[in-house]
């Protein structure tokens, strides 16, 4: 049992001592994970990645209720999802009227934008992944480790118990499906 998995399990028993003990074995992969969450985002992004990577922690570790984790894998991929569900939040209250979410940012002509990875409209992706979570739900969360865990598709199909070959498959066709639902042509 490495230590974080027996850190999980002494969180899971209420030890309040023992996350104290897990960030500093999980911190530098949390960072990179929020590091490649905060790298698709549209320019402007307020966020930075430690701070993503607290709130994170804090919704993960910080719950009264107590939360299981089956693995190390399954402690990443809920700290995935609380990654997305934290850039979701913010995006919306970006968005709202009262922040001036009417009002689309302008870069100024003569300063070039750094390239990289292509941004993507947060929003539009969370409504996406609802969606196709009503249709499927194991695809759904298929494109959650692998977009928002960076897992490989090798170590997402470890995590949900499917074969490299059906997580393959589900990952061409939630891709694709995505790509439809984005540019609006999905039903």
């Amino acid at each position: 049992m490495s230590d974080v998995t027996r850190i999980l399990s002494q969180i899971e028993q209420g030890d309040p001592k023992a996350a104290e003990k897990l960030l500093p074995l999980v911190y530098d992969e949390l960072r990179r994970l929020a590091g490649q969450c905060l790298a698709r985002e549209k320019p402007g992004q307020t966020l930075q990645a430690t701070a993503l990577v607290h709130e994170a922690y804090l919704r993960l570790v910080g719950q009264d209720e107590g939360q299981v984790w089956n693995s190390r894998g399954h402690f990443f991929a809920a700290a995935a999802e609380a990654m997305r569900r934290i850039l979701v939040e913010q995006a919306r209250r970006k968005h709202s009227i009262k922040a001036g979410g009417e009002y689309e940012r302008q870069e100024l002509p003569d300063i070039e934008a750094p390239t990289g990875a292509p941004s993507i409209d947060l929003l539009a992706l969370d409504e996406a992944l609802v969606k196709l979570e009503a249709r499927d739900q194991r695809q759904a969360e298929l494109v959650k480790l692998r977009f928002f865990a960076g897992l490989t598709i090798e170590q997402a199909a470890e995590v949900m118990g499917i074969s490299t070959s059906t997580a393959d498959n589900d990952w061409s066709y939630a891709r694709c499906w995505l790509r439809l639902e984005l540019n609006g042509k999905s039903g």
